[in-house]
């Protein structure tokens, strides 16, 4: 039985004792709602088993949160969000001076001004105008290098938000203790 342990990598080994422990965690879990559901007592083993797996938990959620959080960084820092907003809005040009045109016409601040002569053109040649300045902003390299600073400031907030969150993060509180403990099978004076 022994002779297939031996024949693994340590890699392979470290992840059957994670699974061997994932396992057992998981049926403690039910183990403990199901009796604490008949109204037993939870047995010290599963207590230690779940107060372990918390432990653990509680142990390696902030690492893997920040590890996360670099990795989204890099892949956000990399990216060219203002091109894709720009091929975006080329690709729908017709529809948005037509939206435009259309908002404008049923703005009640323009309806005195709707009523001189050429007010379609004017409004259209201003939406053209418009999303061709702002296709030509979004373009430009400074305009990337925005967004790209925008990105890593909040991201870098972010960070540090979560490891200011785990310095000053207080102890868990003590959970009450239940009144199955110290309760004997028949003994009915300590019963709420």
């Amino acid at each position: 039985m022994i002779d297939w342990l031996r024949g693994l990598s340590v890699t392979q080994f470290v992840l059957l004792v994670i699974a061997v422990f994932l396992v057992l965690s998981v049926i403690s879990a039910l183990v403990t709602w199901v009796l604490v559901r008949r109204g037993l007592h939870t047995p010290w083993a599963v207590r230690r088993m779940n107060r372990l797996t918390m432990w653990l938990v509680d142990l390696i959620k902030r690492p893997i949160t920040i590890a996360v959080l670099d990795e989204v960084s890099e892949v956000l820092q990399s990216g060219h969000y203002t091109k894709n907003i720009s091929d975006a809005l080329v690709e729908n040009r017709d529809e948005l001076v037509a939206l435009v045109a259309e908002k404008v016409r049923n703005d009640p601040s323009s309806r005195v001004i709707s009523h001189v002569p050429g007010f379609d053109a004017i409004v259209g040649q201003v939406s053209e105008t418009t999303l061709r300045v702002l296709i030509e902003m979004l373009g430009d390299p400074r305009m990337d290098e925005l967004v790209s600073d925008l990105i890593r400031n909040n991201l870098e907030q972010i960070k540090e938000a979560v490891r200011e969150h785990e310095r000053d993060q207080p102890p868990p509180p003590k959970p009450a203790a239940s009144p199955m403990i110290g309760r004997r099978r028949g003994d009915r004076s300590r019963a709420v």
